[in-house]
């Protein structure tokens, strides 16, 4: 069964997950590569504030958790009230409409898979091979608009 993701549907974006060497113990780094408008994401670095993933972490949960229950939560519940992005929480608590019309913006301009497969400069690309040892714990994945049951 799939779920709609509301304003991001049809979005693909680039996830970049960093493992700790704790991991499971500690929580993985979380971040969006491609730019998404979302009061929960760092416009810049595109870095997650998402509970479960910063303060709530358990052993038990694992990254099928992440990408299949966490993330599309996350788009489909932002919490502006705890903002990353203060511009985004705020034109979403003002003006919902226009939130929404910026939103399917951002996906239109920087989520679409043609644009997302191409790298962008200073974005580091598969055949690089100056690869630190923090590099190598990480991976990245792609999650489209849809959510899985």
């Amino acid at each position: 069964m799939l779920l709609a993701l509301g304003l991001y549907e049809g979005g693909v974006w680039k996830i970049r997950v960093e493992l700790p060497d704790a991991y499971p113990y500690k929580s993985p780094s979380i971040r969006f590569v491609n730019k998404i408008l979302h009061p929960n994401v760092d416009e810049t670095s595109g870095s997650v504030c998402l509970d479960v993933i910063n303060q709530s972490w358990s052993p038990m949960f694992d990254l099928l958790n992440i990408f299949e229950v966490f993330l599309p939560q996350l788009l489909l519940y932002p919490n502006p009230s705890h903002p990353l992005n203060r511009d985004a929480a705020s034109l979403m608590m003002k003006d919902r409409k226009q939130y929404d019309q910026k939103v399917k913006e951002f996906c239109e301009l920087y989520a679409k898979k043609e644009n997302i497969m191409k790298p962008t400069a200073g974005e580091e690309t598969d055949d690089d091979e100056d690869v630190t040892e923090e590099e190598t714990c990480s991976s990245e994945d792609e999650i489209d608009g849809r959510a899985g049951p």
